[in-house]
């Protein structure tokens, strides 16, 4: 018995620490990085001290659940880069990475913030825009790309993005489709103008509603 204990803890260990991550994500994605830890401790039935010890800080738990996250984006990217076609590629990416930051409120609050600081995190997310910054350069030499395009846009557009207040994820998402399509009009060097995607009626309350 003795000797069937240590590898008891450790399972119960994992356990705690696949739970953590996952109910971490979903309070994340819905609600973004304001989650209390002791919120966090709650919803996965675990006390402070056990949370605080799989990670000492919040700032490492955000790095931990927002690494595959991380992952993603950079695939987004590397599709775009991977297109003959620089302009599809750069529309397809933004179009991408809206419906994304869509779907995880917390993801767009961590890679548009200086929170997490951590040094694996925020050298991904540096790897990431250099290879937007790629992409948009492509983009800008086939001429449709409006020449005064700059990589500060991208962040200011993944932050409007994020102000995007619905009552379901699905209609995050279908917003969202809308405001990546909004943009790539404006981002156009040429008068060409596609249809939008069909509008979506949002919620007009306090929460997303500013004077």
């Amino acid at each position: 018995m003795t000797n069937r204990l240590p590898h008891s803890l450790r399972s119960d260990a994992r356990d705690n620490r696949e739970r953590i991550l996952a109910v971490t994500r979903a309070l994340f994605a819905a609600q973004g990085l304001d989650v209390p830890m002791r919120e966090i401790a709650r919803r996965a039935e675990v006390g402070p001290a056990t949370l605080y010890r799989h990670f000492p800080t919040k700032e490492a738990l955000v790095t931990e659940v927002f690494t595959e996250e991380m992952a993603a984006c950079t695939a987004i990217v590397d599709e775009g880069l991977a297109d003959p076609d620089p302009w599809r590629g750069f529309c397809r990416m933004i179009e991408q990475v809206c419906e994304l930051h869509a779907r995880n409120r917390g993801f767009t609050a961590a890679f548009v913030s200086a929170f997490p600081r951590a040094l694996d995190f925020a050298a991904q997310r540096e790897r990431a825009l250099g290879k937007v910054a790629e992409l948009a350069r492509r983009a800008g030499a086939t001429g449709r790309l409006r020449p005064d395009f700059v990589l500060d846009d991208l962040i200011m557009v993944l932050m409007a993005n994020s102000g995007i207040r619905t009552t379901t994820q699905d209609l995050a998402v279908a917003a969202a489709r809308r405001f990546a399509a909004l943009l790539i009009q404006g981002m156009r060097a040429e008068p060409a103008m596609p249809p939008l995607p069909p509008a979506v009626r949002l919620p007009l309350t306090v929460t997303n509603v500013h004077p």
